[in-house]
């Protein structure tokens, strides 16, 4: 079976074949940094982690580009609210935090959640105010070319007109008359509500910091200009996949593609995009009380098992959160694990070492799943038919059959990445940690000191109660803060 992926530009599974022959190109929507993450984030990254993994075991190399958005609206609008002194900023967010400081230390929890889960690092992470220069040239050719327009109230923003470019709304099969107006700027200097901003010109409200000069004026890019210019940059003006959550479909990955073809780039061959979760079956909703973080999740358990749930559901479907998910997963991973254990002394030094191309070692039933729009699912089915029959193997002392089981369990196993997510191994009294719990904790810690250092008793206050409601006790001492979750 040839590899085939579901292609949300045309709404079919097409066969895939790189781009150039033995590699394939990815890009795929990273963080902005406007808070912590949340199971949404790790859910997509797990989601292109696991894809990232089963081509590179294919023996294809991967070149694979995950942005972080650190210059947004969000982002300012976060930090502006530190320095209101009418009301103390409520955690994870600190008093009188400059943009870029706040936009950093929520990329260094982005980065900390997605190690926790072993996510692999991408081969380049850019940022967008690292790449301004690439974003006026984008600019610039669709001006040139007839796409874009400099906005008549002197505001110094810059649109695309979406009525000019004649295949807009594409990706998502949208006629522009169906379509809202573009809520990203000011629409006074807009020939069409619709059209969306290139370039946002300064405003008194921002800070200095946050523009940068430009042919139009001082300012900071749009949202959609940022994801255009670095993947390009990086992986060319044709690339292979173009990846990231369902609910960046529209109006981001459609304002990407639309100013990306009309400067003439073909863009991405592929658009692949991962389901939301859910929370018994309803939409996550903070002002419902239906939300779970990933402390929370790594909290009721193993950071492997916690992999196994966000992972376990096809990509392109909804993954569904229930009080019993990550039990369920425990006991999955447990049941892998025992096997691999029970099989590895039974075998002692007899064991077959993995091939360099990991697909080599994997039943058919696995290659197959995989090969099918990566069918998870379908795949872990094939891993725990697997082990079954390795456990039956081992019953009956059957160590040829044994070692050709175990040796497929643990390519399988790689391939998931479930035999690289860090574990915890400290179990004192009435407290666990665990290095990935302690790593999504310690951006909270952090905020908290700065909160302290600067005298704001009361977000300092709040971050240490908020840890609380989440079973983690504070200690402060002289050699620091310890920190315990309560068994």
């Amino acid at each position: 079976m040839a590899q085939r992926f579901y292609d949300t530009k045309t709404a079919q599974v097409r066969d895939f074949t790189p781009l150039r022959a033995g590699e394939v190109s990815i890009y795929y929507c990273g963080a902005t940094v406007q808070g912590l993450p949340h199971v949404g984030h790790v859910r997509s990254a797990i989601a292109f982690d696991i894809l990232i993994r089963w081509l590179r075991a294919t023996g294809l190399r991967v070149t694979s580009v995950r942005n972080v958005t650190d210059i947004d609206d969000k982002i300012l609008e976060k930090s502006a609210a530190s320095y209101d002194t009418e009301q103390t900023p409520q955690p994870p967010y600190i008093a009188q935090e400059p943009w870029w400081a706040l936009a950093y230390r929520f990329e260094q929890a982005f980065t900390a959640a997605f190690d926790s889960l072993g996510v692999l690092r991408p081969t380049y992470e850019p940022r967008a105010t690292g790449h301004i220069t690439e974003m006026f040239e984008l600019i610039q050719r669709l001006m040139d070319a007839g796409y874009a327009y400099s906005a008549t109230d002197d505001s110094g923003d810059v649109y695309f007109t979406v009525r000019e470019w004649d295949r807009y709304g594409e990706l998502t099969r949208q006629d522009v008359d169906d379509m809202q107006a573009a809520p990203d700027a000011d629409p006074r200097g807009k020939r069409d509500p619709r059209d969306f901003a290139l370039w946002k010109g300064h405003k008194d409200s921002d800070p200095d910091t946050a523009s940068w000069a430009s042919p139009w004026g001082r300012g900071r890019p749009g949202w959609h200009l940022e994801c255009s210019a670095m993947s390009t940059k990086y992986l060319g003006g044709t690339f292979d996949i173009h990846g990231g959550g369902l609910d960046l479909r529209f109006p981001h990955h459609e304002n990407e593609l639309a100013q990306s073809a009309a400067a003439g780039d073909e863009f991405a061959r592929f658009w692949m995009h991962n389901g939301l979760v859910t929370y018994e079956g309803e939409k996550m909703s903070k002002s419902v009380g239906n939300t779970v973080s990933p402390e929370e999740m790594l909290a009721a358990a193993r950071p492997t098992a916690v992999r196994y749930f966000l992972g376990q559901a096809h990509y392109r479907s909804p993954l569904d959160y229930r009080p019993t998910s990550l039990e369920e997963a425990t006991t999955a991973v447990e049941r892998i694990e025992n096997f691999q254990t029970k099989a590895r002394a039974a075998l002692r030094d007899d064991i077959a070492a993995l091939p360099e191309v990991l697909v080599d070692a994997v039943p058919e039933a696995f290659r197959t799943a995989m090969e099918d729009d990566l069918n998870v699912p379908q795949a872990l089915a094939s891993l725990h038919a697997t082990v079954r029959a390795g456990n039956t193997a081992l019953a009956e002392n059957d160590t040829t059959a044994l070692r050709d089981r175990l040796l497929e369990v643990d390519a399988m196993v790689r391939i998931l990445g479930l035999d690289e997510v860090p574990e915890g191994s400290c179990h004192d009294g009435d407290s666990a940690a665990s290095h990935a719990l302690a790593a999504l904790v310690d951006a909270q810690i952090q905020a908290r000191a700065t909160a302290r250092e600067q005298r704001d008793w009361a977000a300092a206050d709040a971050i240490r109660d908020q840890l609380a409601a989440a079973g983690i006790t504070l200690a402060d001492s002289a050699d620091g803060v310890t920190w315990t979750l309560e068994s």
